[in-house]
């Protein structure tokens, strides 16, 4: 992580770290609307991160990213770090390909994203006081983040993955398609989990906060926080009076048209299903009246080829270019292939000097920048009844709602709009004049900060969470396996693994991670003639100790109590059928152990649902099917791990961790090196094709073996030092 040079520290000052990872993210010249995931969460978070910088309190702010090496994007998305001012930047970490994909094809390498983020952390020296991750995959991040750092974390889902597949069941199509397209499972899990540790929630309207999160187990209404985006108006303004020769982007739309001088119906969006650009083609086509008097205007992305665009896209142009036919619009209906972002602010004065209006009926609107940019340049509006359009309209009364999937209304309100002049100057006056007054960046930072100040108050505390000193012991790499049915099971294969390691002895590290107590695990090492390890794991993560004399890590013990409540968990699961508490020897101060048995058990997320709504934060592992583990929502084998690896300054990528259960699973996912030995359960089947997880052929130790031979994981460390996204 050399490429990262820590900025001067000043004392008392607030460290921000922004997570956004998906689309392409820099600080100029914004490629809005090339994809579905280059949007408006960009320039969120990048006008975001400006704001909270030039604020007295704020020391600095990361806006952490993915680093893209890609011929087929600009290399400035292949740059470590971007300065976005004197205290703001963009900080560009390698995971998954180098090459750009779409965000659902990122969740397999989020777990790089925690660990190669936790080392830069420790290379900077610092930890952020507070991790805001935007959108789920990078709340996923952030909370595993958090959670080794023991720093408070904040979330913003921007779309909600509960939402979206409710709208897109409403629409007809069918779940198994939904799933295989968009991954919601996941995506709805990563929320559910960054709900879980998250000490706030932003959201920017009431009925996101009411009713979009309300759908989720972990919703609590103490910890939303509606505050409505700052946006930067400077570029906007109303059309002046003075005559001047059209822009490009004019001129490129108006090639389209017959009779340019009417007022312009204009839409500006991605060329994504939910932005229902279908539904105003139906609206427009089937208003005969409104096709007399205004022509459309639809700058639906950028695009050079429809045939190389995603599929969602294709199919929003296809059913359009079918809808223009049906109704015969060519001549009323524009659509021009590019326009870059210097180009919006004169699409919105065009339209207002036409007397037009600016139209957004998108199934679903988190908050919709592009009304308050309207409104700033004295353009009318009809939008969605949906999410931000309703608190704005409330805010500017500067236009309508509408029911998206309502064709006639939709119509008669643009109509309405286009025809009564003294309403439209009504609705003009009222905008320029609102949006200004209601949606600034200066309120939104101050009220973000207060919020924020509160979480940082709770956990303040003066150390880092990993050691000054560089190594705990000399060994240069580690090798960490769970006892049971991995280590244990073949004494051969055994007594070959330990005999080559101890051949490498104080070069290569030695540690168990087991769902055993710290006794259990003792009397089975014992009687399997293992020397103590290096590092002991126990409990399914909860516990760590170190070294021939056991010495607790009682820093790691303190962490993970966070939202701890046991007996809450023991009273939400005692009525739920199929459950039953192990016996002493499953139970500890941070472990509830269970035994799901019979035709009643319930599936983890069923547990996990019960829990959640019972308002219990915890995290449900299970093994060998029957096994259930209720820890501390920040602890797990994979965890400890990274708390271990971070506080001694080991690389992820010099560990080789080897397992055959469900609750190996989380230690087995990131930037160390998996293995899976051939007698694995089913529930690790779900790692086949999973970055840097090895399927051994053989069972118990023997597996192990095979491992380090697959990795070269004992030759000179060069073989060792692949980044993690190679």
């Amino acid at each position: 992580m050399s490429d990262y040079a820590a900025p001067a520290a000043d004392e008392g000052k607030r460290r921000l770290m922004l997570l956004s990872l998906h689309g392409l993210i820099r600080g100029q010249a914004l490629e809005l609307g090339r994809d579905a995931d280059t949007g408006g969460q960009v320039t969120y978070v990048i006008e975001l991160a400006r704001a909270l910088a030039q604020h007295a309190a704020v020391e600095s702010v990361d806006v952490v990213t993915r680093r893209i090496q890609d011929p087929k994007v600009d290399d400035s998305y292949g740059e470590p770090v971007e300065p976005l001012g004197a205290k703001a930047r963009i900080i560009r970490i390698p995971f998954g390909p180098q090459r750009y994909i779409h965000k659902e094809a990122l969740w397999p390498y989020l777990d790089d994203c925690v660990d190669n983020l936790l080392r830069y952390v420790r290379d900077q020296g610092r930890v952020p006081d507070l991790i805001h991750g935007h959108y789920a995959d990078a709340g996923y991040v952030a909370a595993r983040v958090a959670a080794v750092l023991d720093t408070p974390m904040a979330f913003t889902g921007h779309s909600l993955g509960r939402v979206k597949r409710q709208r897109l069941l409403d629409s007809g199509q069918a779940p198994e398609h939904i799933e295989r397209r968009y991954r919601l499972a996941r995506r709805i899990e990563a929320e559910e989990t960054a709900l879980d540790n998250a000490a706030f929630v932003v959201t920017s309207t009431h009925q996101e906060a009411q009713e979009q999160y309300a759908l989720y187990d972990n919703f609590r209404s103490r910890r939303m926080l509606v505050i409505p985006p700052g946006v930067d108006l400077s570029r906007f303004a109303p059309p002046t009076r003075s005559r001047r020769p059209p822009s490009k982007i004019e001129n490129d739309a108006r090639r389209f048209l017959h009779d340019p001088r009417k007022p312009i119906v204009l839409a500006i969006s991605r060329p994504d299903p939910r932005k229902n650009i279908p539904a105003l083609l139906h609206a427009f086509g089937r208003d005969r009246r409104l096709r007399e008097v205004a022509n459309l205007v639809l700058i639906a992305g950028v695009r050079d080829d429809v045939r190389k665009a995603d599929k969602g896209a294709q199919s929003v142009f296809a059913e359009s270019i079918a809808l223009i036919d049906h109704y015969d619009l060519y001549g009323s209906v524009a659509y021009p292939k590019r326009h870059a972002p210097a180009d919006v602010p004169e699409l919105y004065r065009w339209a207002a000097r036409t007397k037009g209006v600016f139209v957004n009926c998108a199934l679903t609107e988190p908050f919709g920048l592009t009304l308050l940019e309207a409104a700033a340049s004295g353009l009318p509006v009809v939008a969605t009844d949906d999410g931000g359009p309703r608190d704005i309209l409330a805010a500017c009364q500067n236009g309508a709602l509408v029911n998206p999937l309502d064709h006639d209304a939709i119509g008669a309100a643009l109509l309405r709009a286009v025809t009564d002049r003294q309403q439209w100057r009504l609705w003009s006056s009222r905008g320029r004049r609102s949006a200004r007054r209601h949606f600034t960046w200066s309120a939104h930072v101050q009220k973000y900060l207060r919020a924020a100040q509160i979480g940082i108050t709770r956990r303040e505390r003066n150390v880092a969470p990993f050691s000054v000193r560089k190594r705990l012991v000399s060994p240069d790499r580690l090798v960490v396996a769970d006892i049971d049915n991995t280590l244990i099971g073949c004494q051969d294969g055994l007594r070959a693994l330990l005999e080559r390691l101890r051949s490498f002895e104080g070069r290569v590290a030695f540690g168990v991670a087991t769902g055993r107590n710290l006794a259990l695990t003792l009397e089975a090492l014992r009687t399997a003639h293992i020397d103590t390890p290096t590092v002991l794991f126990t409990s399914v993560g909860t516990a760590i100790h170190y070294g021939p004399h056991l010495v607790e890590d009682l820093g790691w013990q303190q962490h993970i109590r966070f939202r701890w409540r046991p007996d809450a968990a023991r009273e939400a699961l005692a009525d739920l059928p199929g459950m039953a508490l192990q016996g002493p020897e499953g139970q500890s101060a941070l472990k509830i152990g269970y035994r799901a048995d019979g035709e009643r058990r319930p599936t983890t997320e069923e547990i996990r649902r019960r829990l959640r709504k019972r308002g219990v934060q915890a995290h449900v592992v299970r093994s060998y099917g029957v096994f259930v583990d209720i820890l501390p929502v920040r602890a797990s084998k994979g965890a400890a791990l990274r708390h271990f690896t971070l506080k001694w300054d080991i690389p992820p990528e010099r560990c080789l961790v080897a397992g055959n259960a469900g609750g190996d699973e989380d230690m087995l996912r990131g930037a160390a090196l998996g293995v899976v030995v051939a007698n694995h359960t089913k529930e690790l089947d779900a790692l086949r094709g999973a970055p840097r997880v090895y399927f051994a052929e053989r069972a118990h130790a023997w597996g192990v073996l095979d491992a380090l031979e697959h990795y070269h994981f004992l030759d000179p460390l060069g073989a060792l030092e692949q980044p993690a996204h190679a």
